[in-house]
């Protein structure tokens, strides 16, 4: 839980998944599904009053299931259901294999055959990996890395006097 000196983090694209008021001020977090830290951050920052980017950062060295599971997001977000799924999996991160995932899938009423079809794409491997990149350039030494309003970073879950301040 520190905060860090400014870096630059590539600016808002096509494929950041936003939520919270457009107004509010923008909190970037660069997460790994399998975190119990990221879970932690997940939570503060849906019950604060800011816009969150959500930018993956699997750290495979934690565990093998990170990358895998922020490809299912991202096969999930092309249904729509990205921020759901995100849900989910922060809420109970001790089923995180193919099975329970599918069993997710299926309560979030995707369709599982097209699930499984854009899992398999190469192309959103390659965006989770390149998100990945961007966040250790931007200064990230482990998850979650949190990218202020003001471009300071705070690596480590925000707390209650952090989420003041935004």
């Amino acid at each position: 839980m520190t905060d860090l000196t400014s870096a630059s983090a590539p600016p808002l694209g096509e494929n950041d998944h936003l939520r919270g008021p457009e107004a509010a001020p923008l909190v970037i977090v660069y997460a790994d599904f399998t975190c119990g830290q990221c879970a932690i951050a997940a939570l503060a920052l849906a019950r604060a009053p800011v816009r969150v980017a959500y930018r993956h950062l699997v750290l495979t060295t934690r565990n093998r299931r990170a990358l895998p599971l922020a490809v299912a997001a991202e096969a999930a977000g092309r249904q729509g259901a990205f921020w759901t799924f995100h849900d989910l999996i922060y809420r109970d991160q001790s089923h995180l294999d193919d099975p329970h995932i599918w069993q997710r899938c299926t309560e979030l009423g995707l369709d599982l055959g097209r699930f499984e079809e854009d899992r398999r794409e190469q192309a959103l491997t390659d965006r989770v990996r390149r998100q990945t990149r961007e966040g250790m350039r931007a200064g990230a030494a482990t998850t979650p890395l949190l990218v202020l309003p003001d471009g300071r970073l705070h690596q480590g879950a925000p707390d209650a006097g952090l989420l003041a301040t935004l």
